[in-house]
């Protein structure tokens, strides 16, 4: 199981500079084995509508929902404020790495405030 963060997603499906990488690690498992929490529905729609326009967003937003997109409940809600305290995580950063905990998903990201932490692949 994995979990794909916003950064990642973005990288995805813009083809920035890491998108190959996120290819490889995506086309590698079936999309019921990556784990994206809603989060990143909320970051990669509002990051993508101002500059793509709603309906490019919506279409982004249908490759996440063919994932097994996590919501977030009162559990992941509170083991990501423990995390955000234990690893100085800001609280989007926190909630998606709770989420990839929960499911005991290896987090894949290129956020700088995730390096290091344990269960991420920094790309």
């Amino acid at each position: 199981m994995i979990c794909v963060d916003t950064f990642g997603w973005l990288e995805r499906l813009t083809d920035g500079p890491k998108s190959e990488e996120y290819n490889q690690v995506m086309e590698g498992v079936h999309p019921s084995e990556i784990v994206t929490s809603v989060v990143s529905v909320y970051e990669v729609y509002g990051k993508l509508r101002p500059i793509k326009g709603e309906a490019n967003a919506l279409a982004a937003i249908a490759a996440l929902k063919s994932t097994r997109v996590a919501p977030v409940d009162e559990r992941i809600a509170l083991e990501a404020a423990d995390y955000s305290l234990a690893l100085k995580l800001h609280f989007a950063d926190a909630l998606i790495y709770a989420t990839a905990r929960r499911f005991g998903a290896i987090l894949h990201t290129s956020d700088p405030d995730l390096r290091g932490a344990p269960f991420v692949v920094f790309h």
